[in-house]
């Protein structure tokens, strides 16, 4: 994978490049990022240059706090949270929990995020931060493909060095104050660990089979699946 400098956006990067079954993820197909409001002119302008499609995860009340569109590629609006962000912040919700939230309640939404990475064009996936809705999505994406384990975790546990750190030290600062007793908050907002990711690929297989097994029993088809395939995986030699 490739971190990508653009202008205004923070943890922008294009997944093409990790190992796969039966060759490796297409450069330039699958990218991922933080919220897009901070854009420069030039940022926009080299995101109208790479994606044709962008897919906001965020619900309505981060819209619309954060608008975000950029002229030119078509953007798809699907809130993966079943409640707001700030309800899992009031409830000390782990990261664990948070993704197991979203596979049991919004696999609907996680498909139809990745029917549009099946479509072939190059397709941004986005939610706030770029670390939790979209490190769920990408990986599933990515796993039911037969990109390689370890560099799906990789890219997922990259987000954490990909943010700024005064930014972090403001958050956590701010988290700490508003709820003193919390012991997840800190790490919902600002981390990315690989254990975490590497528990989610478990579980998705304990309980599904695979990642694969998991997007059918939430509705795609085997023709969705091998077109998946087929946009994100090229093969090798």
């Amino acid at each position: 994978m490739s971190v990508l400098e653009v202008g205004g956006v923070n943890n922008v990067r294009d997944v093409g490049g990790m190992p796969a079954a039966g060759g490796r993820i297409r450069q330039g197909i699958l990218l991922r990022s933080g919220q897009l409001s901070g854009a420069t002119a030039k940022g926009a302008e080299e995101l109208r240059g790479r994606v044709a499609h962008i897919v906001d995860l965020r619900d309505g009340e981060e819209v619309a706090a954060e608008p975000s569109e950029i002229v030119g590629p078509d953007t798809t609006h699907l809130p993966l949270f079943l409640g707001s962000v700030r309800s899992f912040f009031e409830t000390d919700t782990s990261l664990e929990d948070l993704y197991l939230h979203l596979l049991e309640e919004s696999g609907g939404r996680l498909v139809e995020a990745i029917r549009i990475i099946a479509a072939g064009e190059p397709t941004l996936v986005h939610c706030t931060v770029g670390k939790d809705r979209t490190g769920v999505t990408v990986a599933l994406a990515l796993s039911a493909v037969g990109a390689d384990r370890e560099a799906v975790i990789e890219d997922y546990a990259l987000t954490e060095s990909q943010l700024p750190p005064e930014r972090n030290r403001r958050i956590a600062a701010y988290l700490t104050e508003l709820h003193p007793e919390a012991v997840n908050a800190v790490a919902l907002a600002t981390q990315s660990p690989a254990p975490v990711m590497r528990r989610l690929l478990e579980m998705v297989d304990e309980r599904w089979g695979s990642a694969a097994d998991y997007l059918r029993a939430q509705g795609m088809t085997d023709a969705e699946l091998a077109a998946l395939t087929a946009a994100l995986v090229e093969p090798v030699g």
